[in-house]
Order: structure tokens, then sequence, then C-alpha cells
């Protein structure tokens, strides 16, 4: 059986490709998930997008105590600044999350250089675009 990855993906990140492509890049959700499956072609690509922080959670909940996944990579978009159910999520599960994001947050606004999942993930990869993405998957490797 091959091994898993869940990709989880929060609020606005649908709209990749339009909202903002001088700061989040020209790529869709979609474009990064099939790189990511090209990238990868022996793990299964597991993912899912919600603008609703509880349904995020529940996904966290799910897959987060699975033997058959390697991690979960986490772009948590404006949740990452906001959210401590988020991070209590992270904290309850014994399987591996890395925080992902496509600019730099430490170079942005002063609301967003602060993570509050950041003390509870492996660890962050932020400002390299859609190749964040790959950087967190072989992170869980």
């Amino acid at each position: 059986m091959k091994q898993k990855v869940l990709i989880l993906n929060g609020p606005n990140l649908n709209l990749l490709g339009r909202r903002h492509p001088e700061i989040y890049g020209h790529a869709t959700l979609d474009d990064i998930i099939a790189g990511l499956c090209m990238t990868f072609p022996d793990l299964v690509i597991d993912h899912f997008q919600s603008n609703h922080e509880g349904e995020l959670i529940d996904r966290i909940h799910q897959v987060g105590f699975d033997p058959d996944y390697a991690g979960i990579v986490l772009n948590a978009g404006a949740y990452t600044h906001t959210s401590l159910a988020l991070a209590d999520a992270i904290a309850a599960v014994p399987l591996p999350v890395v925080e992902v994001h496509l600019s730099n947050i430490f170079a942005r606004e002063e609301i967003r250089r602060r993570s509050l999942i950041a003390p509870v993930c492996r660890g962050s990869v932020s400002g390299f675009g859609s190749k964040s993405y790959e950087l967190a998957v072989r992170a869980l490797l």
C-alpha cells in the first residue's frame, strides 16, 4: 500500500491563481496538487480545502491517528494567525504536521508574522511559492 500525505488548505486558498497573484503566484490549488502528484508518484496525495475552521479540525482529527499517513501539510491561511482551536487540534494528534505558506509571512503585515500553529507543528516552510508545498512534503518523508 502506498503511503499517504494530506494536503490541507484553509480559507481563500480555493482562489489561488486569482487572488493577489502578486503575493501568492499564478498557480491554482489544482496546479499545486497536480505538481505534487507528479513529483511524488509513489505517494497518495490526499487533499482537502475548506473555508470553515471546523471542517479543517475535523479532517485533522480524522487523519491524525491513521498510520497510513506520513503526515499533514497544512496551509491554514488566515487561521494561522487566529485559531487556537486549530492549534489544539494539531497538538491532539500524533501525526506530524508541517505548516506551509506561499508567501514569506515574516515579510508581510505585523499580524501575519505571528503563527499560533507553528509551536505545535513539526516545522514551517514559507516564502517559496508553490514550491513550499513540495518542500513540506519532503520534510515529512
